[in-house]
């Protein structure tokens, strides 16, 4: 898949999971590129364009062990329980060394989860999953 399939697949799956919460659950989604450890970002919907790159290393400390130790799989992804204001709720690998962050720039996981319209939300995310896990995001050479 392509880095503009991908944005519409992500941007699909965010229309779908704001409709069943019946209310925005990430309004921060990136793309990145993690494949020499820093930290590259390919696409950026959100409201902090300018302080993401900056804070992000502060912001995803909750799942920053998960994030970096290879052991998932193109289409897995891990929440946050304890991430609180802009600190990251979601990840999701999308190919090789490339990553989607999600994130709700002042709710935390534990709030969204206590929604029980949570539960309905989660399908299509787990579908944008499988849809990467068929068809990896990749980019040119």
């Amino acid at each position: 898949m392509t880095l503009d399939q991908a944005n519409q697949q992500i941007q699909a799956c965010a229309a779908r999971m704001n409709a069943a919460y019946h209310q925005v659950v990430f309004d921060e989604w990136a793309v990145m590129s993690f494949k020499n450890r820093s930290g590259r970002i390919l696409s950026y919907t959100g409201p902090r364009r300018e302080d993401f790159q900056k804070n992000f290393a502060n912001d995803i400390k909750e799942l920053r062990v998960e994030l970096l130790n290879n052991t998932h799989g193109v289409g897995d992804f891990e929440f946050s329980r304890h991430g609180v204001g802009t600190g990251v709720e979601a990840f999701m690998i999308v190919g090789l060394g490339l990553y989607l962050i999600c994130n709700h720039t002042t709710l935390s996981m534990d709030e969204i989860a206590k929604n029980p319209m949570w539960l309905n939300a989660q399908v299509p995310f787990a579908e944008l999953g499988d849809q990467f896990r068929a068809n990896p995001l990749t980019l040119p050479a």
